[in-house]
């Protein structure tokens, strides 16, 4: 089993995040924080009003995320842009990072199938078109999320392991 470390699951609207970072969090023995619930009421009415967020509006909220990365967690947080990762990683620099993906298509039908959840399907294009991948030296853990959460999880358990400085 790897060390105990913090994990973001990362990626846009639709990809699982929540599902795949709860089943992961208890396939690791690590308590589950959704960064949905740390969102400000008002970030939360700006995008349920199918206005994207500013960086601006972003700040407050990685920062509550960054707080809860003070002990070994795994977290569901987008962290579109790497200037967000950079924020994570400086409250926690072995941060594990997990990104889902998956095609347009996918992801809206995904999005279209939710209850609800206070993202509305229009903000895709927009998280789309703001994710900025993350780059090999981020040490991603790059999942397409056509494949089922267990699988999802039992390979990054899997690449946690093999990563982990016990292995």
């Amino acid at each position: 089993m790897p060390l105990p470390r913090s994990v973001v699951v990362m990626g846009v609207s639709g990809t699982g995040k929540s599902t795949v970072g709860a089943a992961l969090a208890e396939a690791l023995g690590l308590p589950f924080v959704e960064g949905d619930d740390l969102h400000p009421a008002a970030n939360r009415a700006k995008m349920a009003s199918g206005i994207p967020l500013t960086d601006a509006d972003r700040m407050p909220w990685l920062d509550a995320i960054a707080a809860e990365l003070d002990r070994p967690v795994v977290v569901a947080c987008s962290a579109l842009r790497r200037a967000y990762r950079d924020r994570l990683r400086a409250a926690a620099p072995d941060l594990a990072l997990v990104f889902l993906h998956g095609t347009p298509e996918l992801l809206a039908a995904r999005v279209e199938g939710r209850e609800g959840h206070f993202m509305p399907t229009s903000l895709l294009r927009s998280q789309l078109d703001t994710l900025e991948e993350p780059s090999p030296d981020e040490g991603p853990i790059p999942v397409d999320v056509a494949l089922r959460p267990d699988e999802i999880v039992d390979l990054v358990v899997h690449r946690l392991e093999k990563e982990s400085p016990d292995a």
